[in-house]
C-alpha cells in the first residue's frame, strides 16, 4: 500500500534536511523510511508528522521532531549487535527505528499507556526485538545491563554517572544535561574505562527526568 502524498512529500523535505546536515547514513534512511511514523502520531497531526516541531502524545508527553530524533540516533552509532536501552518511550518511534539496527532495544516510560500503546505498534509491524515496559527509569535498569547503547529523553542537572555501570566497554549514551527550567545541552557520552568522555552535539529543550512511575496512566 503507498504511503498518502502529504506523508511521502513530508519524508522527502525530512531527507533533505538530513543531508543538508551531513546525516546520510544508508541504513539510518532505509529504517526510518520502513517505519511509518504517522502510526505513531495522533491523527491530528498526520499532515506535520515529519516536521522538525514537537508533536503532542497521550498523557501529556511529546514525540520529539524528526530531525532530533535522527540526529541523535545517528550519534548513537548503532551496530547490528548492539543491545540499547531508551528511557523514555513516549510513542515508541524511535524505538521502533532502533529495533531495525540493532539486536535488541529495552525501552521504559513511567506511564503504563504508552508503553501498552508501543507494544500495539511493534506487534503491528512485526518487530519481536523491541521491549516496551513501564519503569521508573532515572536510574536505568541496573538489573538488565549491561548496554551497547543508551537514550534518554529527559534531562539531567548534572553527569549521569549512575549509568557508567551500564554500559559496556566503549559503549554510548546520549542524554540532555542542563538546568529543569530552559536549554539543555544534548550530551554523547563514551564510557572509558570507568569515566565518561563527553562529547555535545547540539541544544535542546526536555522535561527533567522524573524519579516514579505514574499511577493511574
Amino acid at each position: 500500500m503507498n504511503a498518502p502524498l502529504d506523508d511521502r512529500e513530508g519524508f522527502a523535505a525530512f531527507l533533505l534536511r538530513l543531508r543538508g546536515r551531513g546525516i546520510v547514513p544508508k541504513d539510518l534512511i532505509t529504517a526510518f523510511e520502513a517505519t511509518p511514523r504517522q502510526m505513531f502520531i495522533p491523527g491530528q497531526w498526520h499532515d506535520i508528522a515529519w516536521s522538525e516541531r514537537m508533536i503532542p502524545i497521550e498523557c501529556g508527553e511529546t514525540i520529539e521532531g524528526a530531525d532530533l530524533q535522527a540526529a541523535v540516533i545517528a550519534a548513537l552509532a548503532i551496530e547490528p549487535g548492539s543491545r540499547i536501552l531508551e528511557i523514555g518511550t513516549g510513542s515508541g518511534y524511535s524505538a521502533a527505528v532502533m529495533a531495525r539496527l540493532a539486536a535488541r532495544v529495552v525501552t521504559v516510560d513511567r506511564y503504563r499507556t504508552l508503553t501498552e500503546q508501543a507494544r500495539q505498534r511493534f506487534e503491528a509491524l512485526g518487530i519481536t526485538n523491541a521491549f516496551a515496559r513501564q519503569a521508573e527509569g532515572s536510574n536505568g535498569l541496573s538489573g538488565e545491563g549491561p548496554f551497547d547503547r543508551i537514550v534518554v529523553w529527559a534531562s539531567f542537572d548534572s553527569l549521569p554517572r549512575a549509568f557508567v555501570d551500564q554500559l559496556s566497554s566503549g559503549g554510548i549514551m546520549i542524554a540532555p544535561i542542563g538546568p529543569d527550567e530552559g536549554e539543555q545541552v544534548m550530551a554523547k557520552l563514551t564510557k572509558l574505562g570507568s569515566r565518561f568522555e563527553r562529547e555535545d552535539i547540539g541544544v535542546v529543550r526536555f522535561q527533567p527526568i522524573a524519579n516514579s512511575v505514574a499511577a493511574a496512566i
